[in-house]
């Protein structure tokens, strides 16, 4: 089985090979790119394609590599052998199955999002080596090993937060996603907003990499602000003579929130516009 993308996931050419590649190789694909540009609806658009099940596990700065194994509830068991429970004596049933556990029980070939791995401790992909290479980890309350029935295809994502080892990226197929450039951006809207009309489409998608352009932007609006900055043109009925009336170096365009998502970008655009105005 090929991805060749889906009715709702416009995927360049170059993303497709890099899936099935990593598939092919059988190693994780460690995808990165721009926030926005989807790289977590990568996983659940691979998943619905292929027609595999889909795991997800999404990482915080506080996530430790244990929990995506499995914990220990050792709390719980010590209230229940207070209170006589016959459950106690089955250490079992304090057993709580991360993420990898129950993907690696999986009756046919799952797809498994690893979200965001940046956001950890810089420790916490080591810690994934010896799972991610040998599909099977220990359970050392149980003294059982668990091993996953069918290798998942494992895609993980980063924003580059921090750097990532290199005995973990010696494990990986890597692909970058590259901003898309003015038709594939077209061509993710008609998906999203099939009977936008052109001429709207023309002027906000002019106005909108104009922007991205503009130097000094602290963050360039993304695809999902485009998408979100669209429906809410659409939800206003902003008309496309106000978008072309527009000039991003001399005033902000409408319903500017939601492309700019900081002060310092709108404040930079407020002075470039109140300095276009003198001259």
């Amino acid at each position: 089985m090929r991805f060749e993308g889906t009715d709702k996931y416009v995927a360049a050419d170059d993303l497709k090979m890099a899936v099935n590649a990593a598939a092919t190789l059988q190693r994780p694909l460690l995808i990165k790119g721009e926030p926005g540009t989807g790289k977590t609806m990568l996983a659940e658009e691979v998943a619905q394609a292929l027609g595999m099940p889909f795991f997800e596990w999404h990482i915080k700065s506080t996530t430790k590599a244990q929990q995506g194994l499995y914990e220990y509830d050792a709390v719980s068991r010590l209230r229940d052998s207070q209170l006589g429970e016959d459950k106690v004596h089955d250490i079992s049933n304090y057993i709580l199955k991360g993420p990898l556990w129950e993907c690696f029980e999986s009756d046919t070939q799952p797809v498994l999002l690893i979200d965001e791995i940046d956001k950890a401790d810089i420790e916490f992909p080591n810690d994934m080596l010896r799972e991610l290479d040998r599909m099977e980890f220990y359970v050392y309350e149980t003294r059982k090993t668990i091993k996953a029935t069918h290798r998942p295809i494992i895609i993980i994502t980063s924003n580059n937060e921090k750097e990532l080892p290199d005995a973990f990226l010696r494990r990986c197929f890597f692909h970058y996603i590259n901003f898309p450039d003015k038709e594939t951006m077209q061509q993710i809207v008609d998906v999203h907003f099939p009977g936008i009309k052109k001429k709207l489409l023309n002027e906000a998608m002019e106005l909108f990499f104009e922007l991205r352009e503009i130097p000094g932007l602290k963050k360039k609006p993304s695809t999902s602000e485009l998408l979100d900055w669209l429906k809410l043109l659409l939800a206003e009925d902003i008309p496309a003579e106000t978008l072309h009336s527009s000039d991003v170096k001399k005033s902000l365009p409408p319903l500017y929130g939601a492309l700019l998502k900081n002060e310092q970008d709108v404040h930079m655009f407020e002075r470039l516009a109140f300095m276009a105005r003198r001259q």
